[in-house]
């Protein structure tokens, strides 16, 4: 019976430590997440479903309205349907073509039959931006509807996205080597095995901290294990 209960404490222990260790969910970004200042760039807002029920039926996306972009175009999504929304600004913008008085404000992206991302899947969707301010950062709030009727908003800002439960999609205006610039990461979402920017410094260092106390735990029941075995000879 002594054994049993030592085996049973052990394999708990390394349940334990592999369900800490579980990578933390995905969030919806932008990648890559740096582009040239003042530049025309293609950005692909990456969506993970995270529901393990239901699917994602639609995103929208809301471009920064303290940097507007003169040229926005979307590149088409098999099975999903993009709408641009445009809105007047309050001071209009100065181009090679002339000047522009209303720019895109918002994109929708909804899921035709059959094309939602199912749960353990995720889906990118292509913008062209630009001419892109000449420094500083665009943050792209989004909202992430699901097939049960829940919404997502990927809304939250802040020094630390690795602190924010739903951080806001974020691009980096910065020269390619520019000294402090962050270079782009891979999503936990883009692939099995992989992952994308949700991959926080947090999660990790919890992940770390529970398998080695799962393993010590491990550990210990052994040496138990061993000496009940001693005891009991």
């Amino acid at each position: 019976m002594k054994r049993k209960k030592l085996l049973l404490s052990v394999f708990a222990g390394m349940v334990g430590a592999i369900a800490v260790a579980a990578p933390a969910a995905a969030h919806v970004t932008v990648n890559p997440r740096t582009a040239e200042p003042g530049s025309y760039a293609r950005v692909a807002f990456r969506v993970p479903t995270e529901s393990d029920t239901a699917s994602t039926t639609k995103l929208v996306v809301y471009l920064p309205a303290d940097h507007p972009v003169a040229s926005v175009s979307v590149q088409p999504v098999p099975g999903w349907k993009a709408v641009l929304h445009k809105a007047k600004l309050a001071k209009p913008l100065t181009t090679e073509g002339g000047n522009v008085t209303e720019a895109v404000d918002r994109i929708t992206w909804t899921a035709r039959s059959g094309a939602a991302i199912e749960p353990g899947q995720f889906q990118e969707f292509p913008v062209s931006l630009g001419p892109l301010p000449k420094s500083g950062t665009m943050t792209f709030k989004a909202l992430q509807t699901y097939s049960d009727g829940k919404v997502v908003r990927w809304i939250q800002t802040g020094s630390d996205d690795s602190e924010l439960e739903n951080p806001a999609p974020v691009l980096t205006l910065a020269a390619s080597g520019a000294p402090g610039a962050p270079a782009a990461t891979p999503t936990r979402a883009a692939a099995a095995g992989k992952s994308d920017g949700p991959s926080s410094g947090t999660a990790l260092t919890v992940g770390v901290i529970g398998l080695v106390a799962g393993l010590a735990g491990l550990a210990l029941g052994g040496v138990a294990f061993t000496r009940s075995r001693r005891a009991e000879d």
